[in-house]
């Protein structure tokens, strides 16, 4: 007798088809667990590169979900915005491609699928564009 609400995409039963085989491949693939082997992998190797690179004020992730906050001072946590923008489009030359969130933080976020040598290959493309950053005068 009356009507709530409805949307356009609400209960569609082709969306949800594809839903749920797109859980069913993470599920059968095993990327979930590659997600946190990988990302495990990744966060260590950031972590190491912030004892080289004093742009690197803080790494964090989950998964394959990660950030590096680039800042110009470690103490006082201020942000390195051109430092960002400068090894963001060093690395696109490089042909490596993310993402800068609140002006200075690497947003990295590589798909599901990714294995340990393509993320070693992606990770060294962003150390060398860090130093590389890190020499160049502010």
């Amino acid at each position: 007798e009356r009507a709530l609400g409805h949307y356009t995409h609400e209960k569609n039963p082709v969306t949800c088809q594809a839903a749920l085989t797109t859980i069913e491949i993470i599920e059968d693939e095993g990327l979930v667990e590659n997600a946190r082997v990988v990302g495990a992998h990744a966060l260590d190797r950031l972590n190491e590169m912030a004892a080289r690179h004093p742009l690197i004020g803080d790494v964090r992730g989950l998964g394959l979900l990660m950030g590096v906050e680039l800042v110009l001072d470690r103490e006082t946590k201020t942000p390195a915005t051109d430092s960002a923008e400068a090894v963001m489009y060093a690395a696109l030359e490089k042909g490596l491609n993310f993402k800068v969130t609140m002006g200075n933080i690497l947003t990295l976020t590589p798909p599901l699928i990714i294995n340990r040598d393509e993320m070693d290959c992606a990770l060294d493309i962003l150390d060398e564009c860090l130093g590389e950053a890190g020499r160049a005068p502010l």
